[in-house]
Formats: structure tokens, C-alpha cells, sequence
């Protein structure tokens, strides 16, 4: 538990990647939340999959629900509502104490509706209200289309975590639309200092796509093998650490000065999937690697005792920036184009969210 803390006075929040009903009527999570130990919980399609699926404490509101006609969508978002809300008031103190720095819990609109963002920000408006609590945050998914809906949810007061995010540019794009959100807010004679959002990047899906373009590269090249193996296991903290250079230079200028002195918070930039899928990776790589002030890292719960256990709280996120944009340049070097990779997970998240929900509301029609 003292790593955990000791992260936290480096400037870094734990937040939990995993909610059930289980973890809320234990009381496990209010005494992770108590012990300073889980800053934040962040939810997803997949992790309420598992929950609604495999424990037995939603059966009987689950078979309330569908008597009452609802259809599996609606039992879905009652189940999600209740569990969410629970969360909240778990982590109210929190957010208080901290002055909404911490204390968030994420609930994420229909991957289905990833490019209608008119659709988007209407589910949006409507589960904000629906839970009601200031310290909920909506997942929004950062594709092309979602930065519209980003702006828009922002605009009308919604706090929104901006999630599967993979390309420096495109991380670029959503601090941009948050600061347009605020400004536009700011014009119209609306406070922004009740506004609250982190931007999800996502980490080690980037080594397990790139770490195969490497591997083929060698395979196919011996001369290149040597360069092309150095570089595994490398390119995704490098991305990310770029990520943040760009989240630094960003909050550091003028135009967000004016609204700071409004009271306007900074997006944190919020590391995601950080448990390590390679097992010849250290399994607290992703946290270990990325550690600096103004950030988040949403971990699973295996990733999180993983760390207590044996993590190591020291500031890494800026331990070599050079190094970090040499490795990207490396790469593009061997003629891998990371954009196009970045690219590819992106369109392949939304979809693994949509095979989830779909999956989830099969299960709730099966009763």
C-alpha cells in the first residue's frame, strides 16, 4: 500500500479499472478508498460484461427488470446506473477533499454510437442526469466523429473521459476541443471551473501490434533484426511519454492561463490499458514507466496488487525524453508506420467495446 501512496505524492492517481456489484456491497471499495489506495474508477462495456454475467448479485434485479418489460439495452443501463451511482457516493468524500481532482467514476455512452455524435452527446446528456452526481464522468470514445460530441457534452457541462486514445495527433485534437469547450462556455457567461476531464491513452495494445511489425521485420531481414528486437517493448511508453510532452506544452501557454484564471482544471492525461499482455514484460511495466505529475493511471485489479506489491514509485515519465523520440524514429526507420498502427487499434477498440455490449445484451434477453 505504500507505493500506491508514495505515487500519489508524485502526482499520479490510481484509479480502479473495474467495477461490480460485489466490490460496492463488501465494502472493498470504500476501504481501498479510505486506505488511499484507489483515487478513481473506471468502467467499460467488457468490465460490466463480466460483472453482469458472472456474479449472482444482479440476479434478482436483473429478473425484476426484465419482468417489468424493459428491453435488455434498458436493464443493461438500470444495472449500470445503480452500480455507478454506488460508486459515486463511495468516492464523494474524495472528490470534495480534493477539490474534484479525484474521486471520478466513468460510465461510457454505446460503443455503437463511436461515429454518430449527435447520438452521442444526446446518451451523454442523458446518463449525466440520469445518475446525477458531480462526480461522474462520461466515456466518450475520441474517434474522428466523437471529438464533436467531446465538444458539445463539454460545452453543456458534462465532465467527459475521453477514451481510446493511441496517436500523439489525435491526443492533440481532444485537448484542443477541450479547450474550445471551455472557451466557448466562457463566452457564453458559464462558470468552468465545475468542469472536469481526463484524456484515456491507451499503452500496451501499441507494444503488442507494434512488437509484431518488429518481429516480422527481423524475420524477414536479418540485417535489420539486431534493430528491429531492441526496439520491443519500447515504442508504446515512448508514445505515451510523447503524449505527455505534448499535455505539458499544451497547459503550460497563455490560452490556458486565461481560463485557469477562471478556475479551469487541466485535462489529465490518463494512462489505459497498462496491464502488461506480453509475459516476458515486467506486469508493472506500464505503471512504473509512466509516472509524473498531472496524470492518472486506470489499472485492472491484478495490475493494481501487482504494483503494491512490488511497483516502483519514482518520477520516469520524462526519464528520457530524447531517447523516446529517437525509438519512434527508429521505427519509422524500419518502415513501420506507427500512425497507421494507432490508426488500426483505435477502429479495432470500438469494436472489441460493440462485441462486448452486443454480447452483454445477448446474455440480459437470455434472462
Amino acid at each position: 500500500m505504500q507505493r500506491i501512496r508514495q505515487l500519489y505524492l508524485l502526482g499520479q492517481s490510481l484509479w480502479y479499472d473495474y467495477i461490480d456489484r460485489e466490490l460496492l456491497l463488501s465494502g472493498r471499495l470504500a476501504e481501498l478508498v479510505d486506505a488511499g489506495v484507489v483515487h478513481g474508477v473506471t468502467s467499460n462495456p467488457a468490465i460490466f460484461r463480466r460483472a453482469m454475467t458472472q456474479s449472482a448479485a444482479y440476479a434478482d434485479e436483473r429478473a425484476l427488470l426484465s419482468r417489468q418489460g424493459l428491453s435488455p439495452e434498458a436493464v443493461y443501463e438500470h444495472l449500470a446506473v445503480a452500480d455507478i451511482r454506488a460508486a459515486c457516493d463511495v468516492l464523494l468524500p474524495l472528490y470534495e477533499r480534493t477539490h474534484g481532482r479525484d474521486g471520478f467514476v466513468s460510465l461510457e455512452v454505446s460503443p455503437h454510437l463511436a461515429h454518430d455524435p449527435q447520438a452521442t452527446v444526446q446518451a451523454a446528456r442523458r446518463l449525466w442526469k440520469w445518475v446525477d452526481r458531480p462526480n461522474l464522468m462520461i466515456k466518450i470514445p475520441g474517434t474522428q466523429a466523437g471529438l464533436q460530441a467531446i465538444e458539445e457534452a463539454l460545452v453543456a457541462g458534462v465532465s467527459v473521459n475521453v477514451t481510446l486514445l493511441f496517436s500523439v495527433a489525435r491526443y492533440r485534437q481532444v485537448m484542443e476541443v477541450y479547450l474550445r469547450a471551455l472557451e466557448r462556455r466562457v463566452a457564453q457567461g458559464l462558470p468552468v471551473d465545475n468542469i472536469a476531464s481526463v484524456a484515456s491513452f491507451f499503452v500496451s495494445r501499441v507494444d503488442t501490434k507494434v512488437d509484431a511489425a518488429l518481429e516480422a521485420v527481423a524475420a524477414a531481414d536479418g540485417s535489420q533484426a539486431e534493430r528491429a528486437r531492441a526496439l520491443q517493448g519500447t515504442i508504446a511508453i515512448a508514445n505515451a511519454r510523447q503524449a505527455y510532452q505534448a499535455f505539458k506544452a499544451m497547459f503550460s501557454g497563455e490560452r490556458f492561463a486565461a481560463l485557469a484564471a477562471r478556475g479551469a482544471r487541466v485535462q489529465r492525461p490518463l494512462w489505459a490499458s497498462t496491464s502488461t499482455k506480453n509475459p516476458a514484460y515486467p506486469d508493472t511495466l506500464y505503471v512504473d514507466a509512466l509516472i509524473g505529475p498531472q496524470t492518472v493511471n486506470t489499472v485492472p485489479p491484478q495490475t493494481w496488487q501487482a504494483f503494491a506489491d512490488h511497483g516502483t514509485p519514482r518520477l520516469t515519465v520524462e526519464a528520457d525524453v530524447e531517447g523516446d523520440a529517437a525509438r519512434l524514429r527508429a521505427l519509422a526507420g524500419l518502415g513501420i508506420d506507427l500512425d497507421a498502427i494507432t490508426a488500426q487499434l483505435e477502429a479495432e477498440g470500438v469494436q472489441a467495446f460493440v462485441e462486448a455490449y452486443d454480447a452483454l445484451l445477448a446474455a440480459l434477453a437470455g434472462g
